[in-house]
C-alpha cells in the first residue's frame, strides 16, 4: 500500500499522515461554502503539491534497493487526475472556476484514496525505453482527461446558452473552451501516438493481442477519427464531444481497466 511504501522512504507513519493531510485539504477545497471561498483555492493548491509528493515517492520506488517504479491501474488514474488539477489551477489564474473546483478536488480525493488502496506492484526497469513509454503513455492520460474536463465545461456552458439566450455566461467564453478543448485533443493524439509507436517498438511492454494494445489502437482511432472530423467535416458541439468521450473511455479501458480487472477482480499482478 502507499501508506507503507511511503514510509520507507519517510519516518514510520509519514505516508499515512501525508495521504491524511491531503484527503483533508482537498475535502475541505471542494466544499460549496462561499465563507471558505478564500481557504477553499489554497487547500486545493496545497492538497496538490502534497498529492505529487505522495506520487513521487511511491511510483518512482523511492526506498528501494533497485531501480524501478511502482505501476498499476490506480497510482496511473491518481497521476492522471493530478495532471488534471495542475491544468485547472493555471487556468483558473486567469479565469475563475469555482464549480469545477467543487467536483474536481472530490476526484483528487477519491485519487488519492484509491491509490492508498490499491497501490500496484513495484516492477524493476528492465528496458532503457520503459521510463520514456510509461511516461508518455501517462502524459497521453492528463492530456486527455484535460480535454475531457474542458468538453464537460463545452457541454454546459452550450445548455446554459440554449436554456438562457444571448447574454454573459459564467465561466470562459464558449469559443475559448471549444479551442482548447481541441488543443488538448491534439497535443493528447500526439503524444498517444508515440507511445503507441516506441510500445511497438519495445516489445517487451507490447503484445499485439492483449487488452491493453487493443484497446489502445482503438482509442487511436477514434481519436484520429474525430480530428479528421473537426479538421474535414467543422464537427462542433456535442456531435465533436461524443466522440472525445468514447476515445477516453477506451483509453481508460486499455490500462487503467484492464489492470483494474487484473489486481481487483482477479487478484493478479501480472
Amino acid at each position: 500500500m502507499i501508506l507503507s511504501t511511503t514510509s520507507v522512504a519517510l519516518a514510520p507513519g509519514g505516508g499515512t499522515l501525508l495521504v491524511g493531510v491531503a484527503l483533508a485539504l482537498y475535502l475541505l477545497a471542494g466544499l460549496p461554502l462561499a465563507v471558505l471561498r478564500r481557504f477553499s483555492v489554497a487547500a486545493l493548491l496545497a492538497a496538490w503539491v502534497l498529492h505529487g509528493l505522495l506520487l513521487v515517492i511511491d511510483i518512482g520506488g523511492l526506498g528501494q534497493s533497485e531501480p524501478g517504479a511502482r505501476l498499476g491501474f490506480a497510482p496511473v488514474l491518481s497521476m492522471t487526475v493530478w495532471l488534471v488539477v495542475a491544468v485547472y489551477i493555471v487556468e483558473s489564474r486567469l479565469v475563475p472556476l469555482p464549480s469545477v473546483r467543487q467536483w474536481l478536488a472530490p476526484a483528487g480525493l477519491l485519487a488519492v484514496l484509491v491509490c492508498a488502496a490499491f497501490p500496484g506492484e513495484f516492477r524493476p526497469i528492465t528496458s532503457r525505453l520503459a521510463p520514456l513509454h510509461f511516461a508518455l503513455g501517462v502524459g497521453a492520460y492528463g492530456l486527455f482527461g484535460a480535454a475531457v474536463l474542458h468538453a464537460i465545461m463545452l457541454d454546459a456552458a452550450e445548455r446554459r446558452l440554449r436554456a438562457r439566450g444571448p447574454g454573459p455566461n459564467p465561466g470562459m467564453p464558449l469559443l475559448l473552451l471549444e479551442k482548447l478543448t481541441f488543443r488538448f485533443v491534439e497535443a493528447g493524439f500526439a503524444v498517444l501516438t508515440a507511445t503507441l509507436a516506441l510500445g511497438i517498438a519495445n516489445t517487451v511492454h507490447w503484445r499485439w493481442g492483449d487488452r491493453k494494445a487493443v484497446f489502445s489502437l482503438m482509442a487511436w482511432a477514434v481519436f484520429a477519427a474525430l480530428l479528421a472530423g473537426r479538421h474535414l467535416r467543422g464537427w462542433r458541439g456535442r456531435q465533436a464531444t461524443r466522440w472525445l468521450y468514447a476515445g477516453a473511455a477506451l483509453l481508460l479501458l486499455a490500462y487503467v481497466g484492464s489492470r483494474f480487472v487484473l489486481e481487483v477482480i482477479l487478484g493478479r499482478t501480472a
